[in-house]
């Protein structure tokens, strides 16, 4: 992928938004690296102050996320969607998370990569992703979780907590394979379907075999 272009700051619209604070990020990244830049630095870049910063984000961390978290809330949105109804047959609760998934990767581009996955030795953003990452996953892991409890409700909790997080698992596999593959790397679809199938089938099975109430 190649980088995101440079911007010089004289001449940018003094407004600021998500994306205008993204670029900044980026191209102070890539110029100085991550451990060297400052909040104060991409808000001077973005043409803001720093109070607007943190309008928009939490942490520096954060900006390395903006995709990830809005397909995380795109998600989380499609499973609530879905109500408190819970599925006809328990074993459909997988394969209703499964749509849910594949239809949030739908939305993705084949070159919409997130430049922070793409960029990481000239970024300097290895032991970073690694540390903020995990607060996405354990975010996946609890929408997944709270989904598939509403939709399975003779599950056991362990059975639960299980699948929710081999799932998530998998679709962090699926999704790193995808940022990874380069320009020819196809649908973000494709790669999730063929990363969570196995474990929409084993969890799925397992579910079809349980009876009787969940325990509290």
């Amino acid at each position: 992928m190649a980088r995101p272009p440079a911007r010089n700051a004289v001449g940018r619209p003094r407004r600021s938004s998500r994306r205008v604070l993204e670029e900044a990020a980026a191209e102070l990244f890539l110029e100085q690296g991550y451990p060297g830049t400052t909040v104060d630095q991409i808000a001077s870049r973005a043409g803001v102050s720093r109070n607007t910063f943190f309008n928009y984000f939490g942490s520096k961390s954060d900006v390395l996320w903006v995709d990830v978290d809005a397909a995380l809330a795109g998600l989380e949105r499609a499973l609530a969607a879905g109500g408190d109804t819970p599925a006809t047959d328990v074993a459909d609760a997988m394969p209703s998370l499964q749509a849910a998934l594949l239809g949030i990767a739908e939305e993705r581009s084949n070159g919409a990569v997130p430049w922070a996955l793409t960029q990481i030795e000239l970024m300097d953003t290895a032991w970073e992703l690694q540390a903020s990452g995990l607060e996405r996953l354990l975010r996946l892991q609890a929408v997944l979780r709270v989904s598939l409890a509403r939709l399975a409700v003779r599950a056991d909790e362990l059975t639960i907590r299980s699948a929710a997080a081999a799932l998530a698992g998998a679709i962090v596999a699926g999704a790193g394979a995808w940022a990874a593959a380069g320009v020819g790397r196809g649908e973000l679809g494709d790669y999730l379907q063929r990363a969570i199938a196995p474990v929409v089938d084993g969890y799925g099975r397992a579910l079809a075999r349980i009876d009787g109430p969940r325990s509290s």
